[in-house]
């Protein structure tokens, strides 16, 4: 008998179409299950020496900055509000599409502000908000990494 696991975890399909019961998936294997013998581990810990585990928050912060383009896109931000025009061309081979979407996510977190300047004609300009200005710490560390680690 042949058993296939859903992507994500849930229920599992045997070949013969009937289903199975849920299995928690991590990345693509089964997670660690408690058994009589071999309890879980403490929540926040893993059964590797009383290692934490990965948190969540860490793993979201990581995904939304490590987005293509949006450590760069912070980057030229954390020197002052500019035009969309302003980072495009400090960002060099961004497009507008994608400097455009990251621009909305970061807003959409509350990291950028867009702000509607009252001028003739109207113009609007980005600039990092209370949140995003803390995260210059983190930016300007992993750029003096990659320039002594990566170059």
């Amino acid at each position: 008998m042949v058993v296939m696991a859903a992507r994500e975890g849930g229920a599992t399909a045997t070949r013969h179409g009937r289903a199975a019961a849920p299995t928690a998936m991590t990345n693509g294997s089964a997670a660690h299950r408690a058994t009589p013998d071999r309890p879980a581990p403490a929540r926040g810990r893993s059964s590797l020496g009383g290692r934490e585990t990965c948190c969540s928050l860490y793993h979201r912060a990581v995904e939304l900055v490590g987005k293509r383009w949006t450590g760069a896109i912070l980057l030229v931000l954390l020197d002052g509000p500019l035009h969309f025009s302003g980072i495009r061309e400090l960002v060099p081979d961004l497009s507008d599409r994608l400097l455009s979407e990251r621009l909305k996510e970061l807003e959409a977190e509350g990291i950028v502000e867009r702000r509607v300047i009252d001028s003739s004609p109207p113009g609007v300009e980005y600039a990092m908000t209370r949140k995003g200005l803390a995260l210059e710490p983190t930016v300007r560390a992993l750029k003096s990494w990659a320039h002594r680690w990566l170059d």
